[in-house]
């Protein structure tokens, strides 16, 4: 679809310079930009294209400088990032693929199974017995939802997913594709001839609102009573959260981070990609995890960063590498002293 500068000004709020009836068609990169894209630009590291790109309309800041005559119209705006994310969302919501309600004819839905109204059930999906789904729900093709699970309102489940018995998915969350909420934790006792004699895992999966989980993420259930995703969570996409964890409001995983069994954080915590927790430790509120980190005894102090394996105190971690990059002129020196001694 086409909108123009002047009704995007209005839309967000944003003072309008150059061409009111400039026209777009399409949201881009300003690097892959051309004269029908609307374009966003807040990170200097790519103020040079303000120079050089070809855009229909930019979103900026109330200063950046630009070349009028590749520019034709400017939104600018006091933060240029939420007023593209309210772009963003308007976009979303405008070319949506959301599904009108009904149910296919290549579904079943087991005894007992309620559903609200404006109910989207795809081809080939699954609902077990006594499974209690909320209103505004969109379940999408090839999905399995086990017995006794239930599903809040306006929650919208993608093709693929398997939720198993007894779990709990709150209002407004979004589970994307290949997502198994629920599968058993690893939970296996060591035997006297060596063999691993499989614990049964007798809890569930219980998820608040607000979450968003991403593709081929795996939640256990808890050995006994629930593992538990709070309020907000968000999880990238290929994460492994095991047994008995407990995420705290508004945590955010970044993709191929694992934690371990009965590991417990606070809220607002960042872990950042293909960071290790291991089991059974304390997170603090505000912790921001960095990427690759291996965390292995708890973090007490909020609002700490921590990096490295094992994970220590960002700015001792970045020290102790800064320290290490030196090491060949070190080795070198002694080398040379040692020359000199002889």
């Amino acid at each position: 679809m086409e909108i123009k500068a002047k009704e995007l000004a209005v839309m967000l709020g944003a003072k309008l310079e150059g061409n009111p009836e400039t026209k777009v068609s399409k949201l881009a990169r300003i690097e892959e930009s051309d004269k029908d894209s609307f374009c966003f630009l807040a990170n200097p590291k790519y103020y040079s294209y303000a120079q050089t790109a070809q855009v229909g309309i930019l979103l900026c800041d109330e200063k950046l400088e630009y070349n009028t005559e590749n520019i034709s119209a400017v939104l600018r705006v006091a933060e240029p990032y939420p007023a593209f994310q309210k772009l963003m969302d308007l976009y979303a919501a405008m070319n949506a693929n959301q599904k009108s309600a009904g149910i296919d004819e290549q579904t079943k839905i087991g005894k007992n199974s309620t559903y609200g109204d404006n109910f989207y059930l795809g081809a080939f999906s699954y609902l077990g017995e006594n499974v209690k789904v909320g209103k505004n729900v969109k379940i999408y093709p090839n999905c399995y939802i086990g017995d006794n699970a239930e599903i809040g309102d306006g929650t919208t489940i993608y093709a693929n997913v398997s939720i198993y018995n007894d779990c709990k998915a709150g209002s407004d969350c979004i589970i994307h594709s290949g997502a198994v909420i629920g599968a058993d934790g690893f939970g296996f006792a060591p035997q006297p001839d060596g063999t691993f004699k499989k614990i049964p895992q007798t809890g569930n999966v219980v998820i608040g609102n607000d979450v968003e989980i991403g593709a081929n993420t795996c939640i256990d259930r808890a050995v006994m009573g629930s593992t538990i995703i709070r309020n907000g969570v968000k999880l990238d996409n290929l994460i492994q959260i095991a047994h008995n964890v407990e995420l705290g409001e508004n945590t955010g995983i970044a993709a191929q981070a694992g934690i371990s069994g009965s590991t417990k954080t606070g809220k607002n915590v960042m872990i950042g990609g293909q960071a290790g927790i291991t089991g059974h430790l304390n997170i603090a509120d505000g912790v921001k995890i960095q990427a690759q980190a291996a965390v292995i005894k708890d973090v007490k102090d909020k609002g700490k960063g921590i990096s490295g394996a094992p994970a220590i105190d960002a700015r001792e971690h970045y020290r102790i590498i800064a320290y290490m990059m030196k090491l060949p002129e070190l080795a070198k020196r002694i080398e040379e002293l040692e020359k000199k001694l002889k």
